[in-house]
């Protein structure tokens, strides 16, 4: 037991926190992939009921293990490597538009030629820009009212990156768009460019509305959610699903609503969970997400550089927002959005993202513990502030 926290402590910076909610959002997500993909992995994997088990173990694994990684590397380094990953996903944006998978009617995925393996770009642009944003706001912390210095670059970027991932995939878009928004607030942006950026994201994601893919698909489930007149047979089944999870729910591996809801190990997968653990279970996640937002939070509180701090809130508002989203939309208070639950939900490279993001989060945490470390010392009792360049 001694040598384990050893390890524990020698191996793990950073946050314990945080690392203790992914490891158990890790947990619960295997099982509940598990029961929700039994049925499919019968019929599409001829009985083979543990291909998808395996599969997404796997991914949960490597996941973890790049979250490792970059909580290792020294977040300072993130800034520099976000610029360089958003003029690399900008392209990447247009070449998946023109040449990229179909899925849902939409081009979303591109094929590395050499592996053979597909990952959405809008992934990596997401974790790009946001990035990109909090080096250029904490760099010009002290021109932050300039308009041609400081606002010019973030107004293009968000437009350009928020309107590129509409044309395909809108609910991202409008997530990443919040996003960025919350984060200039945060860095003292002044009120009226924010304001701007409401009105230029606007008019680009419109833009990606009416020229995209998907806007026949985004008007409808707006109209069908607002007008409440026909309800869309996901959601039907998803209130199924937790109308007879009860408190405690049914049991894992007893649910029946797997066999018909769609997707009900990705977009629908809070579902499932109320639906086998009951209210208890729902809550229980639910709690688990708020919590890894209040953590992210306090290391933007306890920052000591302003790079670190709007790192932590751009990634932790993303990931926990897209949470909120995705469990909305299961109970009933948002339209259908085919946005995956963050951890849990089944699915290739986001996952990894997932664990990028969060790795980069436990690196700021780590940063700073070093320092105050190093400002609370007999010798230094200096007491660093967020406010400090």
């Amino acid at each position: 037991m001694i040598k384990l926290k050893l390890w524990i402590d020698q191996n793990l910076k950073g946050d314990p926190i945080i690392w203790g909610i992914v490891i158990v959002l890790s947990i619960i997500s295997i099982l509940v992939v598990y029961s929700a993909t039994g049925s499919l992995a019968y019929k599409n994997q001829g009985g083979n009921t543990e291909k998808y088990l395996i599969d997404h173990s796997m991914l949960v694994v490597m996941s973890l293990f790049v979250m490792w990684v970059a909580h290792k590397i020294p977040y300072k380094t993130f800034g520099l490597i976000g610029r360089f990953l958003l003029m690399v996903s900008i392209p990447l944006l247009f070449l998946t538009y023109i040449f990229g998978s179909t899925l849902n009617e939409a081009n979303r995925w591109l094929t590395i030629p050499v592996i053979n393996k597909a990952f959405q770009p809008s992934d990596l642009a997401k974790l790009a820009l946001i990035a990109s944003l909090a080096s250029l706001l904490a760099r010009k912390q002290n021109n932050i009212r300039d308009f041609q210095k400081t606002f010019v670059p973030i107004i293009l970027a968000i437009g350009v990156v928020c309107g590129l991932i509409g044309l395909a995939n809108m609910s991202t878009a409008v997530l990443l768009l919040v996003t960025c928004l919350l984060l200039m607030f945060i860095g003292r942006v002044p009120m009226r460019f924010i304001l701007l950026v409401v009105l230029v994201g606007s008019m680009a994601l419109t833009f990606s509305v009416l020229a995209g893919q998907r806007g026949g698909t985004f008007f409808s489930r707006i109209e069908n959610f607002v007008s409440g007149d026909e309800i869309p047979f996901q959601a039907e089944q998803s209130y199924i699903a937790i109308s007879t999870g009860g408190i405690t729910g049914k049991g894992p591996g007893n649910s029946e609503q797997r066999n018909t809801l769609p997707h009900p190990y990705s977009d629908f997968i809070y579902a499932i969970i109320i639906e086998e653990y009951g209210l208890v279970g729902g809550a229980t996640v639910l709690f688990l997400y708020l919590a890894l937002l209040f953590r992210g939070m306090r290391i933007v509180a306890l920052s000591t550089k302003p790079f670190g701090g709007l790192l932590s809130a751009g990634l932790s508002f993303a990931l926990v927002l897209q949470a909120m989203v995705n469990m909305a939309v299961a109970v009933g208070l948002g339209p259908i959005t085919g946005l995956p639950l963050p951890l849990l939900s089944m699915g290739g490279t986001s996952l990894v993202f997932t664990g990028f993001s969060l790795g980069i989060i436990l690196s700021v945490s780590r940063g700073d513990h070093v320092e105050a470390i190093e400002t609370t010392s007999p010798t230094n009792r200096t007491k660093k502030t967020f406010q400090t360049a």
